[in-house]
């Protein structure tokens, strides 16, 4: 009787162990993760596949893409054409330039952007 007693005390052992794994919150089968994460897959690839554009849109995108430019290009060309038959004088230019300590050429363009008008060009470079 002697084994028995050991016996049940190694059983009791085992029990109390299984129990403590089981009071931890731990299942004490191993979790599934990789059967989720493919079907967590297989749904991203299913959104992707959905979402695939059409070369056709695609070329639309890009002549719209490339017409929107040719016109802001060519609206930029006209706007500098305008600024450059602004006639500016020497001495607003310097003086502008001493006055703000900014370069020669940030100084002619809001000349030009303000017609000649030194005024407003100082008002605009102040703010």
């Amino acid at each position: 009787m002697h084994i028995d007693a050991d016996m049940a005390a190694e059983g009791d052992v085992d029990l109390d162990l299984e129990a403590e794994e089981n009071c931890t919150g731990k299942p004490t089968e191993k979790p599934r993760k990789h059967d989720s994460g493919a079907a967590d897959l297989e749904r991203v690839t299913d959104y992707a596949e959905e979402k695939e554009i059409s070369s056709s849109d695609l070329e639309t995108a890009m002549s719209v893409i490339g017409d929107r430019r040719s016109r802001e290009q060519k609206a930029k060309q006209e706007r500098e054409k305008e600024l450059a038959k602004v006639t500016i004088k020497k001495e607003d230019v310097e003086l502008i330039m001493g006055e703000m300590e900014i370069p020669r050429g940030v100084a002619e363009r809001s000349l030009r952007e303000h017609m000649g008008n030194v005024v407003e060009a100082l008002i605009t470079l102040t703010n």
